[in-house]
């Protein structure tokens, strides 16, 4: 049977979660379409290789291949380029996937006519903090209103998870940027758009993520897609929506005023500093009662969890504004590669 569809996953040290998208992987259905599974490992070091050379023997569907460069942008770049289906489907290790998960991408790619189709985010059912952090994941509050957060919205929108694409438009858009360690999907995505392509959301792709389940490890992810997004912006002059901007700005305000402050005080001016004060203390009041207004919205159904959503909403704020800032604090110092995959920052953060 000749191959229509290549499905296309980047992994590094994924030990824990990779048996769990094998299994989801191998119960797609997918009778009548020839498929293939092309899967690049980052040099894992966790016994994710083992797992994957496993299954591999199990069914030559699967396909395993090194990715040196250890990101997922070289490693999915790889995968496309020995993929032999002409539609190209990401998944991702640390996801699971309903069994018509493949079958309703390639259908609803054919019959919108859009260039890059999925699902909504949505979130493994977990417990104690990893529940608290899946919930507030879907809250405009930490996201901004992405509508891909939303599980129930279908119509176009500016990115998705994963994605599914024909292999010739990869191709034509020159593939993921590989000088990016986060953030390649946000980008290609940005690319597609700005030719004039069309993204379709559509809820029947479903899918399952496993969100982080400690706030260190959290703070981690998000500081690094802040710090990245400087270098998206920074390649197309533009960002891909505004709601990018907001945590960086937030954070550096929370930054300033109290400095403003304190040196104006210094200065004798203590006029002024009792009114930069004000201005600061109105803003963190503000920012209090959103961030309890959120917790309370978030917790209606669960109480039990309400002491967590606090914390929560500001790791994500916090940790992607001082992502952001960092990032652009090294692009200001105008050293050549200061945003490579060979920065501290390259690292991928389970």
């Amino acid at each position: 049977m000749a191959i229509r569809l290549s499905i296309i996953v980047a992994c590094r040290n994924e030990a824990d979660a990779i048996r769990e998208f094998l299994d989801s992987l191998l119960r797609q259905n997918l009778a009548g379409i020839g498929w293939e599974a092309i899967i690049a490992d980052g040099m894992s070091d966790d016994g994710t290789r083992r797992i994957l050379d496993e299954y591999a023997a199990r069914d030559n569907r699967i396909r395993v291949i090194e990715n040196p460069g250890r990101i997922v942008s070289t490693g999915l770049n790889s995968a496309i380029r020995m993929a032999r289906g002409e539609i190209v489907v990401r998944m991702d290790g640390h996801t699971s996937y309903a069994p018509n998960y493949c079958r309703v991408c390639l259908e609803t790619l054919l019959r919108t006519g859009a260039e890059n189709v999925g699902g909504p985010a949505r979130t493994h059912e977990a417990a104690g903090l990893a529940r608290a952090v899946a919930i507030a994941y879907h809250s405009p509050f930490s996201t901004g209103g992405a509508r891909f957060h939303n599980p129930d919205y279908e119509g176009p929108v500016d990115t998705v998870p994963y994605g599914c694409w024909r292999k010739s438009t990869l191709v034509d858009l020159g593939y993921f940027d590989e000088t990016l360690v986060r953030n390649q999907d946000d980008e290609l995505n940005l690319r597609l758009i700005r030719r004039g392509g069309v993204i379709w959301q559509n809820p029947a792709i479903v899918s399952w993520y496993w969100p982080r389940a400690r706030l260190g490890a959290l703070f981690r992810q998000y500081f690094q897609y802040g710090y990245w997004k400087v270098a998206v912006i920074r390649k197309h002059r533009i960002p891909g929506s505004w709601r990018h901007l907001a945590p960086a700005t937030f954070t550096i305000t929370n930054i300033l005023l109290p400095l403003a402050a304190l040196a104006a005080e210094a200065m004798g001016e203590r006029g002024m500093a009792k009114i930069t004060l004000a201005w600061w203390l109105s803003l963190v009041a503000l920012y209090s009662l959103a961030t309890f207004a959120a917790s309370f919205r978030c917790s209606r159904n669960n109480w039990r969890l309400f002491h967590y959503f606090p914390v929560i909403f500001a790791t994500f704020h916090f940790s992607y504004g001082a992502g952001f800032l960092s990032g652009l604090a090294r692009l200001m110092q105008r050293r050549p590669h200061s945003l490579s995959s060979t920065s501290v920052f390259a690292k991928i953060t389970r």
